[in-house]
């Protein structure tokens, strides 16, 4: 199958090398004019311009997009359509907002251009092992895709399906995002509480290794926490500040938007909220408090 590329970042790259070693034709353009160069190695074909790249590819085109979310993928779209024809189809496979999904799906079926949603989970490792691959939209044109999508996946057709129409397969991946917040804290936590045991001088890392075989919380991120614990038991090199790419917090305003409880989910986000903050006001102000009320010593800042 010929399939477009735009974005050939370390993910996109990494999805363009699987598809290329399955036997697809991939044509791809990126910003980064060494990075399509690097990918020629691979039988990738480079395209300049995106203009380029839309007349390379044979009608019906499909197109996958990486591509950061929110203005970049509006900005993608945008300097696509004008070189797209009836039927072709784009794949937005970041981390889109599923209510982008739906205003930007409409917008480009008017004009007679299907919008393919795909949710991609499988990181930096992808390449060898595979992804998981959450897809939404149109029976007809995610069908056109399977055998591109088979190929990418972890297991073959075990590891992708249509989750539903239009903007499904990023709710989907939205709320994936949401659990993996959820199962992070719960690994870190506990990893806290064995680390502050002094006494007992638990090795983390042995712990990790031990669980991942035959224990009920084995999981491909204990498997990277026993790889991380390998390499730097004490986690020096690492600061505790923990980013967040937008996921979770859409997934706890969905919660709040159906009446779904998910105490999980949302306190692992406000920690990574918290995580960010050397110097917490409210933290500051309940220390104060206690002294107001009970008379009770205070740490003075240094």
């Amino acid at each position: 199958m010929q399939i477009g590329m735009v974005g050939l970042g370390r993910m996109g790259g990494n999805m363009a090398l699987r598809l290329l070693r399955a036997g697809h034709e991939v044509v791809g353009y990126d910003l980064d004019e060494d990075v399509v160069r690097g990918l020629a190695d691979h039988d990738l074909v480079g395209a300049a311009s995106l203009e380029a790249l839309a007349e390379k590819l044979d009608s019906p085109r499909h197109i996958w997009m990486m591509v950061p979310s929110g203005p970049p993928v509006d900005a993608t779209i945008e300097a696509l359509s004008p070189f797209l024809d009836d039927g072709d189809v784009l794949i937005d496979g970041g981390n889109s907002d599923y209510r982008d999904t739906l205003n930007r799906h409409d917008r480009l079926l008017a004009v007679g251009i299907h919008l393919v949603d795909v949710g991609t989970s499988g990181g930096v490792w992808g390449l060898e092992n595979g992804y998981c691959l959450m897809a939404g939209g149109g029976e007809e044109p995610v069908a056109r895709l399977a055998g591109a999508f088979r190929d990418l996946a972890a297991d073959g057709d075990a590891g992708w399906g249509r989750m539903g129409p239009a903007g499904s397969g990023h709710f989907a991946k939205m709320i994936h995002n949401g659990i993996e917040y959820g199962m992070m804290q719960a690994i870190a936590e506990g990893f806290a509480v064995m680390e502050a045991k002094k006494e007992f001088g638990i090795d983390l890392h042995q712990v990790a290794e031990v669980w991942r075989h035959g224990s009920v919380v084995r999981a491909w991120l204990l498997d990277l926490t026993a790889a991380l614990l390998k390499e730097d038991p004490a986690l020096a090199e690492i600061a505790a500040y923990v980013p967040d790419s937008g996921e979770g917090r859409w997934t706890v305003r969905e919660a709040i938007d159906l009446n779904v409880a998910a105490p999980v989910i949302t306190t692992s986000l406000l920690q990574r909220i918290e995580s960010r903050d050397p110097s917490p006001f409210a933290h500051r102000l309940l220390s104060g408090m206690r002294q107001q009320f009970g008379g009770h010593e205070v740490k003075r800042a240094e």
